[in-house]
């Protein structure tokens, strides 16, 4: 049985083979015209396949076009002081994409390793993405990274469980922060993801323990708190690993009480069960899940940050909840750290 043509005919097999006849049709140009046409345009392929191609192939390509540059030399009419020099400067492009190729540990070509890792970056925004709400209920949420990097250590898992009346959302904080957390937030959010879905929610914490204990990674701890609301009654149990508390707004006093709910670290001590805190949403409550990058800043203690925070998320909310989150992530907090914040609402009848 034949094998598919396409297993022959990958995307990086088609783009070598382009590449080396763009370099074979420069050549043969030179033999035919070599005073008229130059040999320096087999720099573009060249340049292509540090873009394109995978390393093995990458340092082939870089073979290949030594190769044809010694067959450009060949049919050159004559060498002057500048065609030399020119020759040295392409040879000397080939053996540094040589070198790159050989010391290159991604094994993927530029472009596309980029491409990847906005893939992965998309697949945590994703994973963080909040199922539909019944009517009367919002769920907003808004993350930020420090100096504005593509990758942060903060982030929000979601999912609904029991034909979608119970709403569970985990707001997550790992150690570091920005480029330097993102890898790690990555694996951990995709674990936490399916863990989040999978398992009742008192075994939710303790299991994400487990995973990051059996990382052993050199900063492998975080935080996180875990939210579980029955939108049919608006009550809700809330468990904490290591993070700042959650906060409760009751509509008929106006006031913010906050959910003094207690864990530990997440990936330091095995066999951790954070207890919940319970209460209950009544038409008009909002609940906010915050990292600490909203309310810690140097100098200042985290009582005086978080009532800040409440503060300017008071002001904010004067006309709707709607949109309150994103700017309260846009104006609390320090922008030398990650943030993130999401915002349970029950609207008033």
């Amino acid at each position: 049985m034949s094998r598919p043509r396409s297993q022959f005919l990958g995307p990086d097999t088609i783009t070598t083979l382009v590449l080396g006849a763009a370099s074979a049709v420069v050549v043969v140009l030179v033999a035919f015209f070599p005073s008229d046409f130059p040999f320096t345009p087999l720099t573009v392929p060249l340049f292509l396949s540090t873009l394109l191609l995978s390393r093995q192939r990458m340092v082939s390509f870089a073979v290949y076009t030594a190769l044809c540059l010694t067959l450009a030399a060949i049919f050159q009419e004559s060498h002057s002081a500048r065609t030399i020099a020119a020759f040295a400067v392409q040879y000397g492009l080939c053996l540094t994409v040589v070198m790159i190729g050989l010391r290159d540990g991604l094994g993927i070509g530029r472009l596309r390793g980029e491409s990847m890792l906005v893939d992965l970056r998309d697949r945590i925004r994703a994973q963080g993405e909040l199922p539909s709400m019944p009517e009367g209920w919002l769920v907003e949420s808004a993350m930020t990274s420090a100096g504005g990097a593509p990758f942060a250590g903060d982030f929000v898992v979601a999912t609904t469980r029991e034909c979608g009346t119970v709403l569970e959302v985990a707001v997550v904080d790992v150690s570091g922060k920005g480029e330097a957390a993102g890898t790690r937030a990555l694996q951990l959010s995709g674990a936490m993801s399916g863990l989040l879905g999978a398992l009742p929610s008192d075994r939710f914490l303790p299991a994400a323990n487990e995973f990051l204990i059996k990382r052993a990674w050199e900063e492998g701890f975080a935080t996180a708190v875990h939210l579980s609301v029955d939108v049919t009654t608006g009550e809700y149990a809330v468990r904490t690993a290591g993070h700042p508390p959650a906060a409760h707004r009751h509509a008929g006093t106006g006031r913010w009480s906050v959910v003094e709910a207690e864990g530990t670290v997440l990936g330091l001590f095995e066999g951790s069960a954070p207890e919940p805190v319970t209460g209950q949403l009544l038409p008009g409550d909002a609940l906010l899940l915050y990292t600490d990058g909203m309310v810690e800043e140097p100098g200042r203690d985290i009582e005086l940050g978080i009532d800040a925070m409440l503060g300017a998320a008071e002001a904010l909310a004067v006309d709707s909840w709607d949109g309150v989150v994103t700017d309260l992530v846009a104006a609390v907090g320090s922008p030398e750290d990650d943030r993130a914040a999401l915002l349970v609402h029950r609207r008033a009848r």
